[in-house]
């Protein structure tokens, strides 16, 4: 079973619901990048989120993008999702080692440190919707969470979370997002508070059963669940040689020719997957006409 996003609605519409399972999503991307387990964390947690709120868009061509700029030794990262479940993303430094924090967990938050988290929605407007909160945490889940309250003023909880095998491969991730409708009664709102507080961590739930399905019981135990569309979600990259060369012909042609008068090839890699390209000489004489 490949990773998936469910959403759903409870408590006669007054709670919508998203909650997804991104093991392989994860595990991609950590082989992409030979990212350390607490860099794996890290961008796995933000993989995860970033899919279920780029679901959470309406057109097919919206992209979201979630940036992270921390003071930690992580740097910062980059997530970008579309509508239809495609993530993609990076850690600055995918090498960062740090013991682990005082409850024996990977120390995302001592990876990420203070700084700020920024949305940038994309959606075909003159304009994109940007909105950045500084960083509560640095474990992601409550940075999502307090953005949510603070930039779009929805009542929100996010729970995230990746877990490692001993050999650092991917062995659970998932996660959800909870949010209360306006009209929410005090009744539902308590309820799901006390749900929420009972959670220990999500990859102990995927643990029990792997399955979003399983997730969004435990998260509205007790409320009626409805059940309202499933996407399939993955890591993927839309990178490729021509998107590349437009980069190249953007730098200029001072530039591309101080490339050129080296006379040698040069290689270029994708932030985002890894991906190398290279280009001989010969082809950046090609691009270097097409500059204006």
């Amino acid at each position: 079973m490949g990773d998936y996003i469910l959403r759903a609605m409870a408590a006669n519409q007054q709670i919508r619901a998203f909650a997804a399972v991104t093991r392989e999503t994860v595990e991609t991307a950590r082989q992409d990048h030979n990212t350390s387990p607490v860099a794996t964390a890290a961008l796995g947690r933000l993989l995860t989120g970033g899919a279920m709120m780029g679901t959470m868009m309406k057109g097919d061509n919206d992209i979201l993008t979630i940036q992270i700029r921390g003071d930690g030794p992580i740097g910062g990262i980059t997530v970008t999702a579309d509508s239809q479940g495609r993530v993609k993303g990076y850690v600055h430094n995918p090498d960062v080692i740090l013991p682990a924090n005082s409850r024996g967990k990977l120390d995302v938050g001592g990876a990420v440190g203070a700084g700020y988290l920024q949305v940038i929605k994309d959606m075909g407007l003159k304009e994109p919707y940007i909105g950045q909160v500084d960083l509560q945490t640095g474990e992601i889940g409550d940075d999502l969470t307090y953005y949510f309250v603070t930039s779009e003023q929805v009542a929100s909880a996010v729970g995230l979370g990746v877990l490692m095998n001993r050999d650092n491969t991917v062995r659970r991730a998932g996660g959800f997002i909870v949010q209360l409708m306006p009209f929410a009664e005090e009744e539902v709102i308590s309820r799901l508070e006390q749900n929420i507080g009972r959670i220990g961590s999500v990859t102990a739930i995927l643990e029990e059963e792997n399955t979003a399905e399983h997730l969004l019981d435990r998260v509205l135990e007790g409320f009626d669940i409805e059940i309202s569309g499933r996407t399939e979600t993955s890591f993927y990259c839309n990178c490729s040689k021509s998107r590349v060369e437009k980069a190249l012909i953007s730098i200029g042609r001072k530039d591309l020719n101080e490339m050129i008068q080296e006379g040698k090839p040069i290689e270029m890699n994708c932030h985002f997957c890894g991906t190398k390209y290279t280009f001989t000489v010969e082809e950046l004489k090609n691009i270097l006409r097409r500059c204006r």
